[in-house]
């Protein structure tokens, strides 16, 4: 059973940045792809970022292409989403999971486990 467990959400201005991390516990971290999904009120939860288990390979949706970065440090066990130039439209529950493939993977359904979440609000 893999525990994952968020830090870094917040508040923040628009145009600011901030950095989430996930940090596992119970598993063999590098045998993990890792990715990110966020859920805005009334939405369903969406894709972000998503991190191979060696972090060599990485996939960004479109709208947030250019201003966040997904990075890992397998020696932590852990991911990080870099967000720089936030918008309002940020603004969400932020979800970090993790799928028992090395694999990157960008649905939902690819994936194992998954954290409580992180509120990031971006204010106008």
């Amino acid at each position: 059973q893999v525990h994952l467990v968020e830090s870094g959400g917040g508040l923040v201005q628009t145009g600011g940045s901030l950095r989430l991390s996930c940090t596992a516990s119970g598993s063999n971290f590098n045998e993990n792809a890792m990715g990110w999904f966020r859920q805005a009120p009334g939405k369903q939860r969406a894709f972000v970022a998503t991190i191979s288990g060696t972090g060599i390979s990485t996939y960004l949706t479109d709208s947030v292409k250019g201003r966040f970065t997904i990075s890992r440090d397998n020696t932590r066990n852990t991911v990080y989403l870099q967000m720089n130039s936030l918008k309002p439209e940020d603004t969400a529950i932020y979800y970090c999971a993790a799928r028992n493939d090395p694999r990157y993977e960008f649905h939902e359904t690819g994936y194992n486990y998954w954290g409580q979440g992180t509120q990031v609000t971006v204010s106008a």
